[in-house]
């Protein structure tokens, strides 16, 4: 059992089900835009690398003037329906209780102010440290200046930190930044290019997750 100081937390598919709120807010864009409503899975396959691009490729333009009034049609729709559905992964909250008196950050390429709401309606804000959201910082995952910003300012060793995702992205920061990746397999991300990622540790259920850390 590896002992951790810094957990690391995606958003999106890790600690919570937020899939159908984002493609019911894309299709309604699509609806607005009077173009084709996309699959589920079309959408979910978007998300990932923050809104402008998911609407890039929902929209499969990447027309300036296009993609403008998609992201104000969906942030605006998107702001007031992202907790229709929305709500915590099984053992979500058994984890960031287990882990309690560890120093836990959520750090995801969503909105910092579409993050907040969620983690507050949720009632999961207490349990961070800090939010980092997409626009909190002048980059995002998969860059690891994030995780350098992180380990300087909760003053944490590489291998005293944990990064937690579902996506390919999750591997990848981590990797970059030498720290441990652990991978949430029943989230939002591809299972095939997420066993392909080759992550440190593998999960089924977050539960799994406090078996693994100390």
């Amino acid at each position: 059992m590896r002992t951790i100081d810094l957990m690391i937390f995606d958003l999106d598919g890790t600690i919570v089900s937020s899939g159908v709120d984002l493609v019911n807010s894309v299709n309604y864009t699509l609806k607005v835009l009077g173009l084709p409503p996309k699959t589920e899975k079309e959408i979910i396959s978007f998300v990932g690398d923050g809104v402008r691009r998911l609407i890039e490729r929902a929209l499969a333009s990447q027309e300036e003037s296009v993609v403008e009034k998609a992201l104000a049609v969906f942030s605006d729709y998107y702001a007031q329906h992202l907790l229709d559905n929305t709500k915590l992964n099984p053992y979500a909250l058994e984890v960031l209780e287990n882990f309690a008196d560890k120093i836990k950050v959520i750090l995801t390429n969503k909105r910092y102010n579409f993050t907040l709401t969620i983690a507050r309606g949720l009632k999961i804000e207490r349990y961070f440290s800090e939010i980092i959201g997409a626009d909190s910082l002048p980059y995002k995952k998969p860059d690891a200046r994030l995780i350098d910003y992180l380990l300087g300012k909760y003053k944490v060793e590489r291998d005293k930190a944990v990064m937690i995702g579902d996506g390919i992205n999750d591997i990848y920061v981590a990797k970059k930044s030498g720290i441990a990746s652990v991978v949430y397999l029943s989230g939002l991300g591809d299972r095939k290019d997420l066993l392909a990622g080759e992550a440190d540790y593998y999960c089924e259920s977050l539960r799994e997750i406090n078996s693994l850390f100390k």
